[in-house]
């Protein structure tokens, strides 16, 4: 061996000997890992969960300030119904009521938008590939299932009662009820739409596989129909129905995507 060879030697880091060549280290590493107490955690959370409650009450004002549109946009599925106001200040309470929860749909993207930043530094860059299509996946899967609800359910389930006693009880209705009725099922269908993206995010952690899922299907159809029981806040079985056959099919379907992934 020359001298420059000798040279050459041992100025070349060995590279594979120290991992840093290794793209699979590096997508295990946490790029902007930084040093807190417990202290500065909560401090940092309290300032969070304080700017997403600013948010929502500034969403919650705009919507009052323009609530007779969404409360007349909310009434349309209740054709031929007569809502009336049982007791003083009761139309004042619904608008309220809508409010916030348009207020906290609207609000929602700066929510998620603190938890990431709350929970950024703890991720690893393999985790980070997964944060864009988990949050645009749920958010489009919420409003989806908001609109399956205000499209499907929510007339579903009106037809019913309202076909059921036509020609015993004139359809007079409380404002107060039926919205409670409206926002619940919305509200639990757009959860219960969030199936598939927790299938994706505990099958690219490893923690089942599409195979797994797959062979639990018999208990998944019975949770799916006990769910359906459960979010639906009415008692008749067509609508338990048609949002157990949703949660069944957005199921399957996730159980589809975990496979194509690779899972």
């Amino acid at each position: 061996m020359t001298p420059s060879q000798e040279v050459d030697t041992l100025n070349t880091p060995d590279i594979d000997a120290e991992g840093y060549g290794n793209s699979e280290n590096d997508l295990d590493e946490l790029p902007d890992e930084v040093e807190m107490s417990l202290f500065d955690h909560l401090e940092e959370l309290r300032q969070r969960i304080f700017y997403s409650l600013i948010a929502v009450a500034v969403g919650a004002f705009g919507c009052f300030v323009a609530v007779k549109p969404i409360v007349k946009l909310l009434e349309v599925p209740a054709k031929g119904v007569k809502f009336l106001q049982l007791a003083p200040g009761e139309y004042f309470f619904v608008s309220l009521k809508v409010a916030a929860y348009s207020g906290l749909v609207l609000s929602s993207p700066f929510i998620l938008y603190q938890v990431i930043q709350f929970v950024l530094p703890g991720l690893t860059r393999r985790e980070r590939r997964l944060l864009g299509p988990i949050v645009l996946g749920s958010s489009v899967l919420f409003v989806a299932g908001l609109v399956f609800a205000y499209l499907l359910l929510i007339p579903a389930a009106l037809n019913f009662f309202i076909n059921y006693g036509a020609d015993v009880v004139e359809q007079i209705w409380s404002i107060d009820k039926y919205f409670e009725f409206v926002l619940l099922l919305m509200f639990s269908t757009g959860l219960a739409f969030q199936v598939p993206i927790i299938q994706l995010l505990l099958a690219n952690l490893g923690i089942v596989s599409s195979a797994t899922m797959l062979a639990g299907w018999r208990y998944v159809i019975m949770g799916g129909v006990i769910l359906g029981a459960i979010l639906t806040p009415s008692t008749d079985p067509l609508t338990q129905s048609l949002l157990a056959g949703a949660v069944l099919g957005l199921y399957f379907g996730g159980i589809g995507l975990v496979k194509l992934s690779g899972k």
